[in-house]
């Protein structure tokens, strides 16, 4: 069975920047890209809000350029996802694609958070010309236009508020009749002048063309069916972190996520690390993410040094 010192599962801008630092350390990392290599960020198009790009760069050619500055310093970029994980004796021992298995003597999670969509096959063949579910990330594309944010809760009131300071109007598209969202976040929502909230509608499917969405279809809880016409669509019904193949054996919230000690990216289990949208509920943006990566990798370079 084949072993490493360091073994880190999932890309994006944890696990590549983790992938970086662990290499430049000397721990020679293998490092699993999953499902989506380059991660969540990958399904949007232009990024321009991370330092070092002032005209901005397309999501997947920044990817790229972390994938391949992690292989620059050495480490050893493998596709292929972790199914399986026995953390319950060391080295650990996690399986990949249910056959291949690897022991490691640190590990390093950095699996992201994947957003929650509604399934609507419109709303796929839409994502990253128009649909979005990331506000902070896409919304300056939206300046002085017209866009509707899926939701009733915290996240949906202040993706809202948020795009309501950049966008002409924004729509709430709201299935119940109340909003779940704190009275805090409600009364911004009801103080802000270019907001409204479309009661009792669900989405039916997402309008568009080869530029991208132009409209969205409802249906009200009474039946009656409308278009409403927009140029943006975000969703904003939450983010499932993907730990579940690890949830047995390290600490998590009651949403999943990674539960790490202050300040650091340690787990409740020595010698497990985990970085970027696994272990945050609250920030999911790519240059935390890489700082996060980062520090995991520092904590899983000491943390051999002294365990070895």
């Amino acid at each position: 069975m084949e072993r490493v010192k360091c073994l880190i599962v999932g890309s994006g801008p944890a696990g590549y920047t983790a992938a970086i630092y662990a290499s430049r350390a000397g721990l020679k990392p293998v490092l699993y890209e999953g499902m989506q290599p380059g991660g969540q960020l990958t399904t949007t198009t232009m990024i321009e809000n991370f330092p070092g790009y002032p005209e901005g760069v397309d999501a997947n050619v920044m990817m790229d350029s972390f994938r391949r500055q992690a292989e620059h310093f050495g480490a050893d970029i493998r596709f292929g996802a972790v199914t399986k994980a026995d953390l319950g004796k060391k080295p650990f021992v996690l399986t990949i694609d249910e056959t291949k298995e690897i022991e490691a003597d640190s590990v390093i999670i950095a699996t992201g958070a994947s957003a929650k969509y509604l399934g609507l096959d419109s709303e796929r063949a839409f994502r990253g010309m128009g649909v979005s579910a990331c506000a902070t990330c896409d919304g300056f594309f939206y300046r002085g236009k017209v866009v509707a944010v899926v939701g009733g809760g915290d996240t949906a009131c202040e993706e809202a508020t948020y795009l309501a300071g950049l966008c002409r109007k924004v729509y709430m598209i709201v299935r119940r009749n109340v909003l779940r969202a704190t009275e805090a976040m409600q009364k911004k929502v009801s103080e802000t002048e270019n907001i409204e909230i479309l009661w009792e509608c669900q989405t039916q499917e997402v309008l568009g063309d080869a530029s991208g969405v132009t409209g969205v279809r409802l249906v009200r809880k009474s039946g009656e069916v409308f278009d409403v016409d927009i140029d943006g669509f975000f969703l904003a019904i939450g983010h499932h972190p993907n730990s579940d193949v690890f949830a047995e054996w390290i600490e998590t919230d009651d949403a999943g996520y990674i539960k790490v000690k202050e300040n650091t990216s340690a787990t409740s289990l020595p010698g497990v690390f985990a970085a970027g949208d696994v272990c945050d509920p609250r920030y999911r943006q790519a240059i935390v993410a890489a700082g996060s990566g980062c520090k995991a990798a520092m904590d899983a370079e000491k943390y051999l040094k002294e365990s070895l």
